[in-house]
């Protein structure tokens, strides 16, 4: 299609110099990456087992190798020009000064809609495949500071899926569509597509996802990684390209809870031109609340009613169920939300309205003469180029939201109250009042489906928008497999309780080892492939 073409032309020019350098890998000998967790490459980089360089080649290579050649995943949709000089630079700092943080000369990916003052920020649309911001966003800007190496940007789902009621997660008009690792015939779930496949197939140490509901968890819960997203505000929504600043925010991803914690605690910090962050407490320590017995004695409740009619998933949930109540936690059954279905039409009224504000608001940063800035700008600029941008679906939801008013109106701050109201008070917080819960426990979504350009993505259930629509913290970790496609156990609860549920899932984790390594081929994976 035009968009891969497009995609491949950028990738083989801007980073000629990086793939005729990594091959074979001779800085410090020849490693596998595979199934090493960030603890053992932080170890490695300290004691000079392997340098950031050495690192920053082999994953380059695994670049070149899966995701542009082989299977193709198309899960990246940028490298940086200067990586490795940037690596080489890191080195140097690391042995004459020591680290700058745990992540120093760690290489990891950012989602295409977080800003980089060195690289174009796309959000996955042709209309801003020649934008690079002029300074970074926020949390792009605490990695550097934290040392971390900033291999590129991954595909996503253009706009964070939010241009089209009939779209294919996972595709978009400047990347063209990612796959899943674990079945390159499956959807990778979106919108934070490239980041979730390029984690799942080791493409990078860890990386950077967004969600406004369901964009870190789900994608993260099809392609068999960890998951994490924030309370609002914990994690700084600046320079990032929006749908809806009521729920917006970033979150790690990556193989493993332990993982997602270290990258968790580089990001999290107040930013004062975030309004959201100023509810943010004192800060807290991810990695330090992990637990391998945390499940002793936690109270958790299953929320059945997300996969009512889905008995085999629901067969799957039982499993679960099973081996938290094996490792000492007393779960409770059905322990549903009140407002259970009630929030869907109230939630659409809210994004298309904060999608016109808040992406107009960005939209009229680019300079003069840019394709498109503002939506109606953007509307005629796909129509211009439908060829390229609408080849399997259009951009209903972009008109839909145009012809929305300002914040100040009724419909639109009803709609938010409703929302607030069945997803706090009569959602989330009564269920944990209630029962006396640690935590909400469902299976995050269903398998992944067949990519179908044609009908659009298939909806096989999900949990993620209680959480979303609240506000509150969302982590999903790998559960196993059904029918040889990954499956991801939620755990979700009150706002600010991120320690807690990182303490919940690693203890799952770690009794379960369920995280699977990805086939890279069509058709699901082997059960007896284990990570």
């Amino acid at each position: 299609m035009p968009s891969m073409v497009r995609r491949e032309l950028f990738l083989s020019g801007a980073a000629a110099a990086l793939t005729a350098c990594v091959r074979p890998n001779t800085d410090r000998g020849a490693f596998d990456l595979l199934d090493t967790g960030l603890d053992e490459i932080i170890a490695g980089l300290h004691s000079g087992r392997w340098t950031s360089r050495g690192l920053a080649r082999w994953y380059l290579d695994r670049i070149d190798s899966i995701d542009r050649r082989g299977p193709r995943l198309n899960s990246v949709l940028t490298l940086h020009p200067d990586v490795l000089r940037q690596a080489e630079a890191l080195d140097l700092e690391l042995k004459a000064k020591g680290p700058r943080s745990p992540l120093h000369g760690v290489p990891v990916l950012l989602k295409d809609n977080i800003d980089t003052f060195d690289m174009p920020t796309t959000a996955g649309s042709l209309a801003l495949e020649k934008w690079t911001p002029p300074k970074d966003a926020f949390i792009a800007a605490r990695l550097r500071q934290a040392g971390a190496l900033i291999l590129g940007k991954t595909n996503l789902s253009e706009w964070a899926n939010f241009r089209s009621t009939r779209s294919s997660s996972g595709w978009s008009g400047a990347g063209g569509q990612t796959l899943n690792p674990h079945a390159t015939d499956r959807s990778p779930s979106g919108s934070s597509s490239g980041s979730a496949a390029a984690v799942a197939a080791c493409l990078c140490a860890a990386a950077v996802g967004t969600e406004t509901d369901g964009s870190i968890v789900s994608p993260a819960s099809a392609c068999g990684i960890v998951g994490v997203k924030p309370t609002l505000g914990v994690l700084s929504r600046s320079g990032i390209v929006p749908i809806a600043h009521s729920q917006d925010t970033a979150g790690p991803m990556a193989r493993t809870v332990r993982d997602a914690a270290i990258l968790f605690d580089a990001l999290a910090a107040p930013d004062p031109a975030d309004p959201a962050s100023a509810s943010f407490p004192s800060p807290f320590r991810a990695a330090q609340s992990l637990d391998p017995r945390a499940l002793r004695g936690a109270r958790l409740g299953i929320a059945r009613k997300f996969f009512a009619r889905n008995q085999p998933v629901n067969r799957f949930l039982d499993a679960q169920a099973a081996v938290l109540r094996k490792s000492g936690a007393e779960v409770v059954d059905e322990a549903d939300l009140p407002s259970h279905g009630k929030f869907g039409d109230a939630e659409y009224e809210v994004l298309l309205y904060e999608f016109k504000a808040d992406l107009n608001a960005y939209l009229s940063r680019l300079p003069a003469g840019a394709p498109a800035r503002s939506i109606g700008q953007l509307i005629a600029f796909n129509e211009k180029n439908r060829d390229r941008e609408m080849p399997f679906f259009g951009q209903e939801i972009l008109v839909q939201a145009l012809e929305k008013g300002p914040l100040t109106e009724k419909k639109y701050l009803d709609a938010r109250a409703q929302c607030l109201q069945w997803t706090r008070p009569e959602g989330i917080d009564a269920v944990l009042a209630k029962y006396q819960l640690d935590a909400i426990v469902a299976p995050t979504n269903g398998p992944a489906w067949l990519i179908d350009w044609v009908n659009g993505d298939y909806d096989t259930g999900g949990c993620s928008s209680p959480a979303a629509i609240a506000g509150y913290p969302h982590i999903t970790v790998p559960a196993g497999l059904h029918e040889g496609l990954p499956i991801g156990l939620s755990f979700f609860g009150a706002a600010f309780s991120e320690p807690r549920l990182f303490a919940l899932a690693y203890s799952y984790e770690q009794a379960t080892r369920a995280r699977r390594k990805p086939a890279l081929q069509p058709g699901g994976a082997s059960p007896s492939t284990r990570a």
